[in-house]
């Protein structure tokens, strides 16, 4: 007899209850997702993740009352061990940073939720910061033009931790710079032993902090 699927609990969190429901069909057709509960406010997101405790919270960001954002603090107090993952129409660059200094780990537009959220929920609960590739692009791109660079870092190094910062894996930064896996581990040791960095969440932190992903 198989052993049951062990799976990810979510609250999903959005005012459009036809949304919601679009959503929650794309989540559970994952046989390890599951929404435990559902709501159309910020106010109500607290109530829901204080109660069910879930894995991730997946939350839009601009819904009617309380604006999502200023909720998050006491989000996290309910259930300091759930992930927040943003889900929202807008891709300006500013509120991503923002979400991202406010605490969430994920970040994903909803013109492309059917094929990134699920990602974006796996990685937040693993506790990996994603940040969808496209809305990175329009980072990197943007922080080029502007020639800002890391005080310590190599160019090289620079790029390896953008892509750190966003969520991607040692391989997926591999294939992206045309490196080898080895490679990459040996420029996240230099940069995490420069930086005296140890987590990924420090290295969000001092990427948004440098401008390397901002706006």
């Amino acid at each position: 007899m198989e052993s049951p699927v062990e799976k990810l609990t979510l609250v999903l969190v959005d005012d459009h209850a036809v949304v919601r429901s679009a959503l929650k069909v794309l989540l559970e057709s994952e046989p390890d997702l599951e929404v435990v509960a559902e709501a159309g406010t910020a106010d109500d997101a607290i109530r829901y993740v204080g109660g069910h405790k879930p894995d991730v919270l997946v939350l839009d960001l601009n819904m009617p009352g309380r604006p999502s954002l200023e909720a998050i603090p006491d989000i996290q107090a309910a259930s300091p061990e759930t992930k927040i993952v943003i889900l929202t129409m807008r891709n300006e660059p500013a509120f991503a940073r923002q979400a991202l200094r406010a605490g969430v780990t994920g970040y994903v537009l909803k013109e492309a939720a059917d094929t990134e959220l699920v990602l974006a929920v796996r990685r937040a609960a693993a506790g990996d910061t994603y940040l969808q590739p496209s809305l990175y692009q329009h980072l990197a791109d943007k922080d080029r033009a502007e020639g800002r660079t890391g005080r310590t870092l190599s160019d090289r190094e620079v790029e390896v931790m953008r892509l750190i910062a966003l969520g991607h894996t040692n391989a997926e930064i591999a294939d992206q710079l045309f490196l080898s896996v080895r490679t990459v581990e040996s420029h996240r040791a230099s940069i995490q032993k420069k930086l005296d960095l140890g987590s990924r969440a420090e290295l969000v932190r001092y990427a948004l902090d440098q401008g390397l992903i901002s706006a």
